[in-house]
């Protein structure tokens, strides 16, 4: 059983960062993909940020420039810099990791930026 447990959302002013965490605990062996998702009230989950095992990084066009994915392997964790915030970056951050067939979500932590 593999669990995903996020840290590091709150309440953040337009302009400032925030940096969330990803820890996998459990029976993990090592995850192909790491990634970040959002979903802001009455709308869709969207993708991020990705990190594959190879090193390449992937950004959704809203972030590019402000938002960092990094992965640290040894610890299975996942990392997100968040900077330069936006008022619609407001949303639950959810983690997810895997590697085929197997597919791991977190419980979300709420990001809010304030204008």
């Amino acid at each position: 059983q593999v669990q995903l447990v996020e840290s590091g959302g709150g309440l953040v002013q337009a302009g400032g960062s925030l940096r969330l965490s990803c820890a996998a605990s459990g029976s993990v062996f090592g995850f192909n993909v790491m990634a970040w998702y959002r979903q802001a009230p009455g709308k869709q989950r969207e993708l991020v940020a990705t990190a594959f095992s190879g090193g390449l990084t992937t950004y959704a066009d809203s972030v590019k420039g402000r938002f960092t994915i990094s992965r640290d392997n040894a610890k299975n964790t996942v990392y997100l810099q968040m900077n330069s915030l936006k008022p619609e970056d407001t949303a639950v951050y959810y983690c997810r990791a895997g590697s085929a067939p197997f597919d791991y979500w977190g419980q979300g932590t709420q990001v809010t930026v304030s204008s």
